[in-house]
């Protein structure tokens, strides 16, 4: 009986996360009770694991367990019920990666953590692998990759943590080695309440790290890290004392050296970036701030830029037809990660549309507008994005696209290739997320680069 239960810890959902904590804790010798909304095939799978484990798994309305002295989120908001709940019990609440930092070993690996709006994981990847070009035992975890609580036992040399806002925000005692923040952009208000929480909770990130690491271009980020003495800036352009920059076509470190006054060293060149573009730059010089505290050579850092694989849905080429090229950045699921992506190319065709989650967009099409040769729209809330255009830019063709059936984006790349011209870029960079018409941004993606095959197919068929 739950009246019989003391000192239960509860974790939120059967998620990657939720099942690492409670396959931890009930390693540990610890009472484990999980609590999950959805009774589908996933999750009864996973409970019937963890019950091997003596995890108990209750399905159905998300109740506190009595005696629960501890609630472990991995990611809920607090107006969430089963959060408010605890909070207002008096029951501790904590996040999987504030657990995981509780439960290192003594020597654990130090951490060098990364948050910001868009950018995360593609930085958190070319960090590990700057890591493992300078011979370190790294692994990337967090937001992505393994769940932090799993891989913190792990004898690795150093882990790479990416960070969201989500998770920051309950999370209270973390000090990594070294922190960055790599942009701060309006995301997330509906779970946060507020830009101001939502700038907050990234820069708890900044808290107690040995290294503070900001985007010197960014001037939210560089509100952030205002308080801290001796911070690194890394920035796009000529770096200053203390910073990482760029100069010419080299990233040069002007803050990891013997003498940051009269002293520079070459890290990479611009051409060990991929994909290029301004903001992935900026990844990489961010990645590169962060290996540097650790004292990485310089050689690991160009070698692990140019290792580096890019992932999937971010600027990534899909074709050239008829002296036009087509993009895949379906992973720009705000307004933010657009603009990055519509300022990496001289004159596009946009497709853009689906959940904009609050976002306003006036701000990015205005700074889009002498870019834009046409815009497709589709998705639930492209009728903002027009009215935006209309406002910005009256000018530039624009297609809406009503359908949303499955067949939709082989409309959508005919209509962008219509309006498009040679020299011209097709970018699908939505600026909103994909879960009014797709399974998630990748198959928004992939939908996209098949009916951009499809329109090559016709092309050729055609001749």
């Amino acid at each position: 009986m739950d009246a019989q239960v003391i000192g239960v810890t509860c974790v939120a959902g059967l998620g990657v996360s939720g099942v690492a904590v409670a396959r931890v804790l009930a390693a540990r010798g610890e009472r484990v009770v999980v609590v999950e909304a959805t009774e589908g095939e996933r999750q009864l799978a996973a409970a019937t694991e963890l019950a091997g484990a003596g995890v108990e798994t209750r399905f159905g309305e998300m109740v506190l367990p009595e005696g629960a002295t501890r609630l472990v989120t991995t990611g809920w908001a607090p107006h969430h019920p089963l959060v408010a709940a605890a909070l207002a019990a008096g029951v501790e609440v904590v996040g999987e990666v504030e657990l995981a930092w509780r439960l290192r070993p003594e020597q654990a690996a130090p951490w060098l953590a990364l948050t910001g709006t868009n950018g995360k994981t593609t930085a958190v990847r070319m960090l590990t692998s700057i890591l493992l070009a300078a011979g370190r035992k790294a692994l990337a975890v967090g937001n992505v990759g393994v769940p932090v609580v799993q891989a913190v036992a792990e004898p690795y040399d150093v882990l790479a943590v990416e960070l969201s806002s989500f998770q920051l925000h309950w999370s209270s005692t973390l000090a990594p080695h070294a922190a960055a923040i790599l942009n701060v952009a309006p995301d997330h208000l509906d779970w946060h309440g507020s830009m101001e929480e939502y700038a907050a909770a990234k820069g708890r990130v900044y808290e107690r790290a040995g290294t503070v690491i900001f985007n010197a271009d960014d001037p939210e980020t560089t509100r952030l890290a205002a308080p801290y003495p001796g911070a690194v800036g890394f920035t796009l352009r000529v770096p200053k004392r203390g910073e990482i920059g760029v100069v010419e076509d080299l990233l040069v470190d002007r803050a990891f050296v013997a003498d940051p006054v009269e002293a520079a060293e070459e890290l990479a060149t611009l051409e060990d970036v991929r994909p290029f573009a301004p903001h992935n730059v900026a990844n990489a010089l961010a990645a590169a701030a962060l290996a540097r505290s650790l004292g990485v050579p310089s050689e690991a850092v160009s070698q692990g830029l140019r290792d580096f694989v890019p992932d999937p849905h971010r600027l990534a080429h899909v074709d050239r037809i008829g002296e036009v090229d087509y993009i895949d950045d379906s992973k720009a699921t705000n307004p933010h990660a657009a603009a990055a992506a519509l300022a990496s190319y001289p004159s596009v065709v946009w497709v853009a549309g689906g959940l904009l989650k609050g976002a306003d967009v006036d701000d990015l099409v205005r700074q889009a507008a002498p870019r834009l040769r046409g815009a497709v729209l589709l998705g639930a809330d492209r009728a903002r994005i027009a009215e935006a255009i209309a406002r910005h830019a009256p000018n530039v063709p624009l297609v809406d696209i009503a359908d949303r059936d499955t067949g939709v984006m082989e409309r959508v790349v005919t209509e962008a290739a219509r309006l498009a011209s040679p020299g011209d870029t097709v970018l699908l960079s939505p600026a909103g997320a994909s879960l009014d018409m797709f399974a998630n941004y990748p198959a928004r993606g992939e939908a996209f680069a098949r009916a951009v095959r499809g329109l090559r197919a016709r092309r050729e068929h055609e001749r």
